[in-house]
Order: C-alpha cells, then structure tokens, then sequence
C-alpha cells in the first residue's frame, strides 16, 4: 500500500537524518511538522498520512477497541511501512540508514511494530505515548537503534506498567532505551518534546 505523504529535503539531503513523521488517530500528515524545526531544523522530512481509515479517521492500522491493537493488521501494516521506506528512500536520495520516526499514540505504535520485527531498521525512535506491538514472537537486534520514550504517570491510555514493559522488551533486544515521565495523560507536552530534542542531540544527532 502507499501513502499519502510530505517529503522535504533538506540541503544536504543524503547525508541529513530524515525524520518520519507518524501522526495519531485522526491526524495528518500536516500535524507533527513543527516538531522538526525544534528537533533538528537540518532534517529531511517525511510526514505519512495514516492509510486505514476508521471511519473520518486517518490510522495507520486497524483496532478492536480503544488500546486494543489488531495484531496481525499491525504487523502487516508495519512491514508495508518498512518497505516503503526503503522504496522512497532510493527514489528520493535519502538514506534509509539514518531514518528517525517521531511517532505519536497510533504512530509511535507502528513505529514500534517496524522496531518489534526488524533487525535496526532506524537509526534512532522517539515513541511519544506508545504501546506494547507484540508480546509474540523473537525479538530482532535493535542494539544499534537507540529509543526515546515518551510517557504519562496518568495516561489513560498506556498504563506506566504498558511503558515499562515497552521499555524492557526493548532492551531485552539490545536497545538503549531513555523511558522520560510526565503528567499530561495521553497529549504531547513541551517538557516531553524538551527531553526528546536532548535525547536526540546526543544519541542520535
């Protein structure tokens, strides 16, 4: 399947981070722009518009429920993502290597089944109020492919004990994961977005 997409190339296109840009249910592709000139203004950027619409909702996989994930819909969603990428990434003249999502709710989870079945397919993952993909199968080898997750004491959503375990799987895949608390329940914050740009500057840069 395709996607419905912005794509900005930075100056030094081949060379640049590109930072994907995975929006939460019922967003766009237009909603997380900004993040990139707070996160890192040199990036290209790659902003996709959720392709399995619940209803007027844009999602970029199916539920069952409110945090009740379709599993196989997710797993095929996110090895479509995977290959997409790589796709573009040849006909625009970025490098897949140095892909970095920024996803948010329902973005950070596909983001997270692209991480739960392939060996580092980013360069680094700001997962901002994700869920546990998966709790079947092997992990792969994310030793190289550093996390920041972004989580809520109060997200009525992901529970802290969801971010936990989101967190050891992980590292159990040799991920080095950097797991940042507020209480703003399930919304994006500044102080969340503050410690995701640090976390970026010095393990992804």
């Amino acid at each position: 399947m395709s996607y419905e997409y912005i794509y900005q190339a930075a100056e030094n296109q081949a060379e640049a981070n590109t930072l994907l840009l995975l929006h939460g249910t019922g967003g766009t592709e237009h909603d997380l722009l900004d993040i990139v000139q707070f996160i890192d203004p040199n990036a290209n950027i790659l902003s996709l518009r959720g392709n399995e619409p619940e209803g007027p909702m844009n999602r970029f996989f199916k539920r069952h429920g409110e945090g009740n994930l379709d599993i196989e819909n997710l797993k095929y969603h996110a090895k479509d993502l995977y290959n997409f990428i790589g796709a573009l990434a040849t006909e625009k003249g970025f490098d897949p290597a140095k892909v970095v999502p920024i996803g948010y709710s329902n973005g950070a989870n596909i983001a997270g089944g692209v991480l739960y079945l392939f060996d580092n397919p980013f360069k680094g993952a700001i997962l901002l109020h994700p869920m546990v993909p998966f709790r079947d199968g092997t992990m792969p080898n994310l030793t190289h492919t550093p996390v920041f997750i972004g989580a809520g004491f109060n997200d009525p959503i992901c529970a802290p004990s969801e971010s936990e375990e989101l967190k050891t799987s992980l590292e159990s895949a040799g991920s080095p994961v950097t797991l940042h608390w507020e209480n703003y329940g399930h919304s994006l914050s500044m102080p969340e977005l503050q410690a995701a740009k640090g976390w970026y500057a010095t393990a992804v840069g």
